[in-house]
């Protein structure tokens, strides 16, 4: 993660901290060396904080995790020197960039190392047929009104509540990574970025009817239809026919990160295009928004929950920060139908 432990560009490795099931033995960001990655930012984790391979190395780890996403998502060179490092001390990489690693660094592996490029497609789908929507199961997007605004964190914060709640009701759910960073974590996926526009819809679709026996199935939202640079929603919303929506917003947003002269619409507004775009005026299928996913990361707790009660009066639509507060109050409102 160097230089961006502690920024947007970081959020591969903000994402394995919190969800990855292997032990971490470190993160390697030469500018804040010698401290805990708790003492860097805002993550609960005391993990150390190095500045190279060599002393990850000493430390016993055997994978690196490309954790930093550059804009562009391509492998600047100057990690040449350090990846080719990291081979030479035996570790395995896992590489969420657009850039196929195998390709460059393959010819220097050795006895069990591998390479993963997680953002490879690894098959050619059919195009979409629309076929989820006679599915009976419970299909739940997450959309947002930016990119980077907390979609797969809030799908994860909420599918692994109702895993926790749904055993003894015997609910069934499934998580569908749809980036670099849910597939890191849950091992599969589909990384809808690096699919033709003709085959994204086709490949979601694939996924969905793989769950098809799962009572309920999330499915992580990639950027938004907000983004005048973003078209992934739309091919999520056709490959699921999702019968509900989650909202995930930024308390303090007023504009898009970038472009800036984005202005963010109303939110009650926002949620309504959300959900007629799903149906299509009524020629598909309907989706209900079961709350909004706040990410407050950013402001104080009494401002965050001012900002909540502000939404719920606004929208009349359960909020809450799943990170903060937890994800009960969304997944209670889906398992209980407590929905518009």
């Amino acid at each position: 993660m160097e230089s961006n432990l502690n920024s947007d560009y970081g959020k591969m490795g903000v994402g394995v901290m919190r969800y990855m099931e292997n032990p971490i033995v470190c993160v390697i960001d030469s500018t804040h060396a010698d401290k805990k990655v708790n003492q860097v930012c805002e993550l609960p984790f005391g993990y150390p904080v190095v500045d190279s391979v060599d002393a990850a190395s000493e430390l016993g780890a055997e994978v690196l995790i490309l954790g930093t996403a550059p804009s562009g998502g391509q492998i600047p060179l100057e990690w040449d020197a350090p990846l080719r490092r990291a081979i030479e001390l035996g570790m395995s990489i896992v590489n969420g960039l657009h850039d196929k690693l195998t390709d460059k660094f393959g010819c220097l592996l050795k006895g069990e190392q591998w390479i993963w490029d997680v953002r490879q497609p690894t098959f050619t789908p059919k195009i979409g047929t629309g076929q989820a929507a006679r599915l009976n199961n419970k299909r739940v997007l997450l959309v947002g009104t930016d990119m980077a605004i907390g979609k797969m964190t809030a799908g994860l914060e909420l599918y692994r509540w109702v895993r926790e709640v749904g055993k003894s009701r015997g609910i069934s759910t499934e998580f569908i990574a749809t980036g670099q960073i849910g597939i890191t974590i849950t091992g599969r996926g589909i990384p809808l970025d690096a699919f033709k526009v003709d085959h994204a819809c086709g490949a979601v679709e694939t996924l969905v009817m793989d769950a098809a026996d799962s009572d309920i199935v999330f499915i992580e939202g990639q950027g938004s239809l907000l983004h005048p640079g973003s078209s992934a929603t739309l091919s999520l919303m056709r490959g699921s026919c999702p019968t509900h929506l989650v909202m995930c917003h930024r308390a303090d947003m007023k504009r898009l990160r970038s472009p800036e002269n984005v202005k963010i619409p109303p939110l009650k507004e926002f949620i309504e295009l959300n959900e007629a775009l799903v149906s299509v005026c009524g020629s598909l299928s309907k989706a209900t928004t079961v709350g909004i996913a706040l990410n407050t990361s950013l402001v104080s707790e009494s401002e965050a929950k001012s900002a909540i009660a502000c939404l719920q009066d606004q929208t009349a639509l359960p909020v809450t920060d799943v990170v903060r507060f937890g994800a009960e109050k969304l997944g209670k409102a889906l398992l209980t139908g407590l929905v518009r």
